[in-house]
């Protein structure tokens, strides 16, 4: 099989993703089995498209997302998020992260500007490139406009 003709286009794959992405970690499900000692991990599945985040930490944590197709990597994306200030503790962040991720995905996208108020945080999210290769960072605002939370991100297409 010629995996690189059979695989999906870059629109398919942010589609793809965007639904995994709401089906996971923002929507609360797809908890499986940890792969790596301690970690998190969250699938999502369509056909043969299989979406996994495996993170560790809590209030500081590191993670990988990858999408495989026909059992082969084809995406993925690292990232390190952080509290900066004692402003913000992490279960507000985590809600603050998940009400403006949920309306980001209702959108249809996951990359891209991004800003969204939750309880007089401010979510702002700057992404350079596009599905198949980006980095990005997200922060959290408090009302004082102090930067409280960060998440550098970046990733894009895996090719063999």
């Amino acid at each position: 099989m010629d995996l690189a003709a059979a695989a999906p286009a870059p629109a398919e794959l942010t589609a793809f993703i965007v639904r995994a992405k709401a089906a996971t970690y923002a929507g609360g499900g797809g908890r499986v089995a940890s792969v790596r000692t301690a970690s998190h991990d969250l699938e999502y599945r369509e056909g043969e498209l299989v979406y996994r985040d495996s993170y560790f930490g809590g209030t500081d944590f590191l993670g990988q997302e990858t999408v495989h197709f026909a059992d082969r990597p084809i995406w993925g994306m690292n990232y390190y998020g952080y509290l900066l200030t004692d402003d913000i503790d992490a279960v507000t962040a985590g809600e603050v992260i998940t009400a403006a991720l949920t309306e980001l995905y209702r959108q249809g996208r996951f990359l891209g500007g991004f800003r969204h108020t939750v309880n007089g945080y401010r979510y702002e999210d700057e992404t350079q490139g596009d599905v198949t290769r980006f980095s990005g960072i997200e922060h959290i605002r408090t009302a004082d406009d102090t930067r409280a939370y960060e998440l550098r991100y970046h990733g894009g297409r895996v090719l063999d």
